[in-house]
């Protein structure tokens, strides 16, 4: 065989570059960039030390024959051709893959079966001996590329792909590849870092990559030195002596660099579920005294290592698939820049994203972008120096401005004369003042973050005497006030409950999302509430029960005050939180009329006017619903009042138990759905066309004297005119508007019914 051999070492798209860099520095050489790969010539010797060495490639391939194709059989021949006798044993096994197409086959199954053909001819004995396939652990993994008619037939050194460097046998949900991982890692200037005795950490360090990959480059280790099974170990052209000897080299270079005093490397993760595996994965590669792995949140994070030591922060923050997602992960963002700024001056910082409109809401400029791919997702990798003037502050400065801070904050920080010592009246020596301590500039909001908490403090101003008079702690603050940022915002205590409708499709998503980021970024300073307290969700257009769907899981309930009474409510879990805010006076009336009443609430949801009229005395309420989890919400809130006896909850299709029932009621309250199609009901229930019926029935138990209040929040809703023929009818819409929601006056309609 030749001296010297064609290598194709793949990568991730994106990481070229970066490898034929790294190719060349190990020797390739005539070295030439491609796509997801990098070309080149080199030694067998080379070729080893790429296997060994590379940490960015994927597969090292060895160019067995390059010949044209023009058809299935030209394909055959040239593979046919080779001496497959010198690489292979004739009963060992194989694995072939095929990319490309064209030349008549367009099924890489197909082209892959022709090639192993081939080879299995070429190799069966008389016997009737012939090598076997094993996908998994083959002796030999064959690739053969097609590309415009050309022919590629290659060896795979690396056997399984580099990336798979042996120590993380456990991940995370979204892991970075090993390879992945070094890239940014060198992008990020950390071999120079590292060099300088710098320090790295980690601040959502999931199961340790970045670290694990961090160490290994300070260390001088190859990434691939504990690795046993190669592509090579029963390739027959393998030379043993050759790779014993690089890899007692690398075992020495990593010796020596293991015994150098560790650097400061450190990370950090909020999910406790995922520490042990992260200090698992350190402990197989074997870096257990280079490498600390604690549990803690973004937004405490900081680094601790030798006081005047500086260094790299580095991470992977989460992307978010969906809007609602992204809009939720505002605050991790925000979080990370300000831990930045205040804890890591000038320090360096690289953040990788798969959403860069996210990387700029941490307030804090990156001096250099550069652009990478997670698979098939598109990312940025987000160089920062942290230095006071990277700081993003809603104005820009120039450059002369900007050293004249530097030259005034040298100034200030420089030594002073000594000063003659100052005494009080009583003669004793006043001490001088304390140095203020340094400011950390924050992040201003952007001018249209800026307009809206404007409006939104605004709108917390007019409502203020309101609130405090009624003794409110839940209501609507904004709602679509600006057209631009079309959202719901309601308060719930010291809780922000944020609905964000849909925007129509003539609106750029880019921009509905970016004035969605100014909106979010605003709301905790506007409104004077922890981040962690405010809640997304995003309200389309529903139909049937889809806004009572589970949105969440978490379980967790709030319990807030209302005329007296206390209500839980669910922020998290629904569309809905449990308490419809524009319906509160509606509560309030049937509070004020229920004393000594039979109370009926059809469409219960979780029974709050039922709360209410149980405040007000009712001798008795009876509550109608479908859901069982709402009337077990609905139990729960009658339970926290003291009111679980007398107060009835029935599980059942309204319509259906309004026929079946015999019982008189004195109040009946009726908020229906404007659709449902419930599997628990037979047929559909359309509030408009079914709303003559539900009144008639709900009437046919409304005792002498009795009052029946009817609500629904259906825009285009009318209420049948022939109604009025049988009942007294009285729309009292303008009543049950509260302040909050007098921006609003279509958000429901009322009727008072009574019998004529």
């Amino acid at each position: 065989m030749s001296d010297r051999f064609e290598l194709f070492l793949t990568c991730p798209k994106g990481l070229e570059g970066l490898l034929i860099e790294e190719a060349v520095g190990l020797g390739l050489e005539e070295a030439r960039e491609h796509t997801s790969a990098v070309r080149g010539m080199a030694t067998m010797e080379t070729a080893y030390r790429l296997c060994l060495w590379s940490r960015l490639a994927n597969r090292v391939l060895l160019v067995l024959k390059r010949f044209p194709m023009k058809d299935a059989e030209d394909l055959y021949h040239g593979v046919l051709d080779i001496e497959w006798q010198d690489h292979m044993l004739n009963d060992g096994t194989l694995a072939v893959e095929f990319s490309g197409h064209g030349s008549g086959i367009d099924n890489t199954h197909f082209g892959a079966l022709k090639v192993k053909d081939a080879i299995v001819d070429k190799l069966r004995t008389p016997q009737g001996d012939r090598p076997s396939i094993d996908k998994l652990n083959p002796d030999l993994r064959i690739h053969l590329r097609l590309d415009r008619g050309e022919a590629i037939l290659s060896l795979d050194l690396s056997g399984h792909s580099l990336h798979q460097r042996g120590y993380r046998l456990q991940q995370g949900a979204a892991p970075l590849k090993e390879n992945l991982a070094a890239a940014i890692l060198i992008r990020s200037g950390w071999p120079r870092i590292a060099a300088e005795g710098g320090a790295l950490a980690d601040p959502m360090c999931g199961v340790g990559t970045f670290l694990v990959e961090a160490a290994m480059i300070a260390a001088d280790i190859a990434p691939n030195l504990r690795r046993e099974q190669w592509g090579f170990t029963a390739w027959l052209g393998h030379v043993p002596a050759l790779w014993k000897k690089l890899h007692e080299e690398a075992s020495e270079r990593a010796a020596a660099g293991l015994a150098k005093p560790p650097l400061w490397i450190r990370g950090y993760e909020a999910d406790p579920r995922l520490i042990q595996p992260g200090r698992n994965n350190v402990e197989r590669a074997g870096l257990s005294e280079w490498i600390k792995i604690y549990q803690g949140e973004v937004a405490t994070f900081e680094p601790r290592p030798d006081q005047n030591q500086k260094g790299l922060v580095i991470c992977n923050p989460p992307y978010g698939e969906r809007l609602g997602d992204e809009a939720s992960l505002l605050y991790l963002y925000q979080n990370l820049g300000e831990r930045l700024r205040q804890a890591c001056l000038n320090w360096e910082a690289a953040v990788f994203t798969g959403a860069p409109d996210l990387g700029k809401r941490m307030g804090i400029r990156s001096h250099k972008q550069y652009s990478f791919w997670n698979g098939a997702l598109p990312c940025k990798l987000l160089l920062i120096k942290v230095l006071p003037d990277q700081f993003v502050t809603g104005e820009r400065r120039t450059p002369e401005q900007r050293q004249a801070e530097r030259e005034q904050a040298a100034y200030d920080q420089a030594p002073s004369e000594p000063q003659e010592r100052q005494y009080n009246k009583n003669g004793n020596p006043i001490k001088p003042a304390p140095a203020p301590a340094p400011v950390v500039e924050l992040p201003r909001l952007s001018e249209g973050g800026q307009m809206f908490a404007n409006r939104l403090q605004k709108n917390l101003k007019a409502l203020g005497k309101w609130v405090k008079r009624e003794g409110i702690d839940c209501y609507r603050v904004y709602d679509a006030d600006m057209p631009e940022y079309s959202m719901a915002i309601d308060l719930y205590q010291d809780w922000v409950h944020v609905q964000e409708y849909a925007a129509p499709k003539s609106i750029d998503p880019a921009k509905a999302s970016a004035r969605m980021f100014d909106a979010l970024a605003a709301i905790p300073q506007a409104l004077n509430i922890d981040k962690s307290r405010v809640v997304v969700k995003r309200r389309e257009r529903q139909s049937g029960t889809k806004q009572y769907e589970r949105q969440a899981a978490q379980g967790k309930f709030v319990e807030v005050n209302e005329g007296g009474v206390k209500l839980l409510v669910n922020l998290t879990d629904y569309l809905d939180t449990g308490l419809f805010l524009d319906h509160r006076p509606m509560r309030m009336r049937i509070q004020k009329e229920a004393a000594g009443k039979r109370f009926l609430n059809l469409f219960c949801y979780t029974a709050t006017a039922s709360v209410h009229a149980a405040k007000g005395g009712a001798r008795s309420t009876t509550s109608v619903d479908l859901s069982k989890t709402y009337l077990d919400w609905a139990r729960r809130n009658l339970s926290l009042n003291g009111f679980s006896d007398k107060n009835r909850l029935e599980q059942g299709d309204v319509m259906a138990w309004l026929e079946a029932s015999r019982d008189e009621y004195d109040l009946i309250f009726i908020d229906p759905p404007t659709f449902s199609n419930s599997k628990r009901m037979e047929g559909i229930f359309d509030v408009q066309r079914d709303q003559v019926q539900l009144i008639d029935l709900a009437m046919a138990r409304l005792a002498a004297g009795g009052v029946l209040y009817f609500s629904n929040n259906f825009r285009k809703f009318e209420l049948e005119a022939n109604l009025s023929e049988r009942y007294a009818i009285e729309e009292i819409t303008a009543q049950t508007i509260d302040p909050d929601f007098a921006r609003n006056a279509k958000i429901h309609r009322a009727w008072k019914i009574t019998a004529r």
